[in-house]
């Protein structure tokens, strides 16, 4: 069953084929009325009765002319494409013209129902014409009026009533049974007439069925299609600044990287200071600078660049260079287009990095690690700056990769070493610990830095498995300063926040003290500060260590995400000044400012302080004026394994066995 909006709509297509059928059938058909009406009209006066034939045909020609102006009147329901809200009009339209219709074949029936004024009350000689010509143009208005029925009834009723009641009236056998033929004829010409309208109804409906169901499909194949282009485009374009996201660009960057032609240039843009944006003002404020980023970026690149956001408040940008906009100056214009004042923001709270991969043949994977690896040697050296990659930041990446790749076989056949460097005391008069440093020789890299084997073993998984081997390491450093009779010197292990969220650090460390019998005295827990600490995260475990006696220091004070809400959460007992604060400390008053800040906040708060990095003796010397109880450096011990460093703690321990 059809919805009541969808049924309605039907039966207005309908009335309107009956209308437009109609008129198709009334034209010709008044051609034919004519001629007869002119024929009955010469029989008149061919019988002396020439006025009243020239009367009679003057009004049917008159009402003929009605009916066919009435067929080519404008009907605001036939016109194409009517407006959904014009729908209600247009039907009611139809329906106007359509009694119209049937009102005018009933005036021209009324017209042809006076014939017998014409021929006596159908007695004269001339009735057997009029009965065949009223017959004929009965039959032949039913056989064309098989739209709706109103009209071909409206028109042959009064002339074959009239015919029937005269013929009746003049009364003898053959009259009546003529009369009763008449009636019959009429009731199978009306009969007739309503069997055409519901074939032709029946029809029409199938018809505009067909019609709506295929305008349906085609409607429904146009909205799918709007819809299937709607959903690649959310899938290939951010939502937020309309640039294309991750996936879009990958589709689009594949095929022009492998173009032939010049070399393409990816470039990865990071805002710098956006998450304090977030923080102060909101994330509506930051989704809108997101997008004013964004219209800077399109307003500055080329029309054929390719631009996507990446997600959170990194960027990306592929483009064919030109002799015009080299990949420099490009980095350069789009950097000072982002840094332009936004409204409502701090002067020089936003800032951007760009980092650029200019080559041809590798594949996108490959540039996009690339352009990361320079984009971070641009935060590195500061904001609203961009590094190119070159071949030492290719020796970078070359590093990370086969450190990842070799650290699980270095771990398993003790590639990995710890050396010590001893930590004095006094103003660097005595040894009064030591720092396990660990320390790995790669065999195409040479000597890897400390960061990047912790790093490399978090990435591979080996997190637990490296701190185990430097723990054992840093044990057998106990054992021997235990064995060597040395009091009062503490070895100190270093942990990056990255380890103490990741592993038991506490559990581990505990337990192996446990089994070897050490006192936990004996050793001290550093924690770094390369990231930002979840002090949360590893309160607990710091908490567990320093009950069971083992010390807590804090690496690189006075930089980073050092605070004093680190010791005063962490229960650090010892802080170590950054080695950036200690170099030229001799030749630097500001840094002489900050370094006696620091050891009074060690007075105040009962706290070791070390001063590290030590490189010269006019550093030592100055330390040593600032009253700082320890010190560490190059210049009054360098790391060294473990036998070497315990030949110069008893070297430096009197009280040595």
């Amino acid at each position: 069953m059809l919805p009541a909006s969808d049924d309605t709509d039907l039966r207005s297509s309908i009335r309107r084929d009956q209308l437009e059928s109609v008129r198709r059938s009334v034209q010709p058909a008044m051609l034919v009325n004519a001629l007869l009406g002119a024929a009955s009209a010469l029989v008149a006066w061919h019988a002396g009765n020439g006025q009243a034939g020239l009367a009679w045909f003057a009004v049917s020609s008159a009402v003929n002319l009605i009916r066919v102006g009435l067929c080519r009147a404008p009907c605001q329901g036939l016109a194409a494409g009517e407006a959904p809200e014009q729908a209600e009009d247009a039907a009611r339209s139809v329906d106007r013209h359509l009694r119209l219709a049937t009102l005018a074949a009933l005036l021209s029936g009324v017209v042809w129902s006076l014939v017998p004024l014409l021929c006596a009350g159908y007695t004269a000689p001339e009735t057997l014409f009029y009965l065949i010509v009223t017959c004929g143009i009965t039959s032949g208005a039913v056989a064309h009026g098989t739209a709706f029925a109103a009209i071909p009834t409206g028109f042959i009723t009064p002339p074959l009533l009239t015919a029937a009641g005269c013929l009746a009236w003049a009364g003898g056998f053959d009259r009546t049974c003529l009369a009763f033929t008449v009636l019959l004829y009429l009731a199978a010409l009306l009969r007739n007439a309503a069997e055409t309208e519901r074939t032709f109804r029946r029809t029409s409906r199938l018809k505009n069925e067909a019609t709506a169901l295929a305008r349906s499909r085609q409607e429904a194949h146009a909205a799918a299609s709007i819809l299937a282009e709607e959903m690649r485009r959310r899938a290939t374009h951010d939502v937020l600044t309309g640039l294309n996201n991750r996936a879009g660009f990958a589709l689009a960057a594949e095929e022009r990287i492998q173009r032939p032609g010049p070399a393409p240039c990816l470039m990865l843009l990071d805002l710098d200071g956006f998450k304090s944006v977030n923080d102060v003002y909101g994330h509506t404020t930051g989704d809108r600078v997101l997008v004013e980023v964004a219209r800077r970026l399109r307003r500055s690149l080329p029309p054929e660049a390719l631009a996507a956001r990446f997600g959170g408040d990194e960027f990306a940008v592929l483009y064919d260079p030109s002799a015009a906009l080299p990949p420099a100056d490009l980095a350069a214009a789009l950097i000072k287009a982002a840094v332009e004042p936004f409204d409502g923001l701090d002067a020089g709270r936003l800032g951007i990095s760009a980092g650029l991969c200019h080559a041809h043949g590798p594949d996108l994977t490959q540039m996009l690690t690339c352009a990361d690896e320079a984009l971070h040697a641009a935060k590195a050296a500061g904001r609203n700056r961009f590094r190119i990659f070159d071949e030492s930041l290719r020796g970078r990446i070359e590093l990370r990769r086969d450190c990842e790749r070799d650290l699980s076989h270095a771990l398993a056949e003790t590639g990995v070493a710890v050396w010590f460097q001893p930590i004095f005391g006094e103003g660097g008069r005595t040894v009064a610990g030591l720092e396990a440093l660990v320390r790995w020789y790669h065999p195409v890299h040479g000597w890897v830095p400390p960061g990047e084997i912790v790093a490399a073993a978090a990435r591979a998984g080996l997190t637990e498995s490296l701190l185990r081997v430097i723990l054992e390491q840093v044990c057998g450093a106990l054992q021997a300063l235990r064995a060597g009779g040395v009091q009062g010197v503490r070895v100190a292990m270093n942990v990056s926040p990255r380890e103490m969220v990741q592993v038991p650090v506490d559990e581990i460390v505990l337990e192996r003290l446990r089994a070897l019998g050490l006192p936990p005295a004996m050793l001290e827990i550093e924690i770094t500060e390369e990231t930002a600490l979840d002090i949360e995260a590893v309160q607990g475990k710091l908490l567990a260590l320093s009950r069971a006696g083992i010390g807590v220091a804090l690496d690189d004070f006075g930089i980073g995400y050092s605070s004093l809400a680190s010791l005063r959460h962490l229960r650090a007992g010892r802080v170590k000044i950054d080695r950036s604060l200690v170099t030229g400390l001799a030749d630097s008053d500001d840094k002489r400012g900050l370094v006696q800040a620091v050891l009074g906040l060690g007075r105040a708060l009962g706290l070791e302080v070390v001063a590290e990095g030590v490189e010269t003796a006019e550093d030592l010397a100055m330390l040593r004026s600032l009253g700082c109880p320890f010190v560490q450096g190059y210049h009054l011990g360098r790391p060294a394994p473990l036998d070497e460093a315990l030949r110069h703690v008893l070297a430096c321990r009197p009280d040595a066995a």
